[in-house]
């Protein structure tokens, strides 16, 4: 490791050659050396201290080697490409699988997979942990007041109101509706002329558009028919669904940037990745407004999506509406899609967990007497614990959402 007074050698070398050097007389380099060197002194001395009382500061071990200034930044900057993997890696040599780490200045935080701590955090203390001010700052350009990047009673609201209707029959009804109707007139016949014309598919972006439009269903009784395609297997393009991918993965990206003032610059500026958020976040927030304002002027108070019951059971305002549903449609986006994926991946190298699958439904369907073509109701998937279980194993290795954020 460099020591500080090599810093401080090279630093004073550096400023009587490049400074020094151009200035004439020898009066002026009598001035300017021994102010440099008091400068300088000042200046390591200063970032020294800060950094040795961070260092005292912290009863929780770094577990990642962290540097004077920069804390542990560089070792962030260099598995960022892997970085689930690699914070495994290093709480796993942990014995209370938690570790602290430090950003430049004195931001630091704590990371942790201990299931007491995230039982303090998620759960017994809850309150206590609020997403803060970072967060919501990343998130509020795309979500606005939504739950995810809400606090308190809004977030306390959002989830009453939500929690109140998913537990309703005719909710868990629309729903099923929905995804068999998706199942039986987009999914399985599009597999079926995949096979028949040996077409090789990408099946993580098969599901993306499946769960897609079924959410989308859901949140506002629209389809944007993002699983349509042709005879030859071409699938169609949906702009909405385009643009609220972009706007999901570019806004999830600024969590990545080591210093957040870039993509504050570069929104300011408009310029870049911001540019392009922007406009998808226009074309999303746009095309919700459209709908919302539709259903608040429609007379047909039979519609059972989800929109449609947050417009009778509260008075929130059209802005904050378009906010919940695209809040809404981001939480089953890429988390029902995502388990969908890595399930069938697992289920293609386990033969015997496939066959018991396979045996389970027959046997189902055998209970409830009824064919192997007719679509499964609620009760039904009800009894199927094997599968719930099988579900449950890919959820726990290739969890959907394997983090989160809260402040304190």
């Amino acid at each position: 490791m460099i020591s500080p007074l090599s810093i401080l050698r090279g630093l004073t070398n550096y400023f009587h050659i490049h400074v020094v050097s151009r200035e004439r007389g020898r009066y002026m380099e009598f001035f300017c050396l021994p102010a440099l060197i008091f400068f300088l002194l000042s200046v390591l001395s200063l970032l020294l201290f800060l950094h040795t009382k961070n260092q005292s500061n912290h009863c929780i071990p770094t577990g990642i080697r962290t540097y004077p200034v920069v804390g542990t930044l560089p070792d962030f900057l260099k598995n960022r490409h892997r970085f689930l993997e690699w914070v495994t890696e290093v709480l796993i040599k942990h014995p209370a699988n938690t570790i602290a780490v430090r950003g430049p200045g004195d931001v630091g935080g704590i990371v942790t997979a201990n299931p007491m701590n995230v039982e303090h955090i998620l759960k017994t203390n809850f309150e206590n942990y609020p997403k803060g001010d970072w967060i919501t700052d990343v998130l509020h350009d795309f979500l606005g007041g939504g739950i995810f990047s809400s606090d308190g009673e809004m977030w306390k609201a959002q989830r009453k109101t939500a929690s109140f209707e998913f537990s309703k029959r005719s909710l868990r009804n629309f729903v099923m509706e929905t995804v068999q109707q998706e199942i039986q007139n987009r999914l399985i016949p599009f597999l079926q002329t995949a096979t028949k014309t040996n077409k090789t598919i990408d099946l993580q972006d098969i599901f993306e558009r499946f769960t897609f439009d079924n959410v989308c269903m859901v949140a506002f009784n629209y389809d944007p028919k993002f699983l349509f395609f042709d005879d030859s297997c071409n699938l169609s393009s949906s702009p909405f669904a385009l643009a609220f991918a972009n706007a999901a993965n570019i806004t999830a990206e600024r969590f990545r940037y080591a210093l957040p003032f870039l993509w504050k610059l570069k929104k300011h500026f408009n310029i870049g990745s911001e540019a392009i958020l922007k406009q998808s976040i226009s074309t999303v927030r746009d095309f919700a407004m459209k709908i919302i304002r539709s259903r608040r002027s429609s007379t047909n108070k039979e519609n059972t999506d989800l929109l449609s019951r947050f417009i009778i059971s509260t008075n929130n305002s059209d802005e904050l509406l378009r906010d919940i549903i695209i809040s809404f449609i981001l939480a089953g986006r890429e988390t029902t899609s995502s388990t969908l994926a890595w399930f069938f991946w697992l289920l293609s190298s386990k033969p015997q967990v496939e066959g018991k699958i396979i045996r389970e439904l027959e046997s189902v369907r055998t209970q409830f007497q009824k064919g192997p073509s007719e679509v499964f109701d609620y009760q039904e998937l009800q009894e199927m614990e094997y599968l719930h279980a099988a579900v449950s194993e890919a959820l726990r290795l290739y969890p959907p959402v394997a983090g989160g954020l809260e402040s304190v």
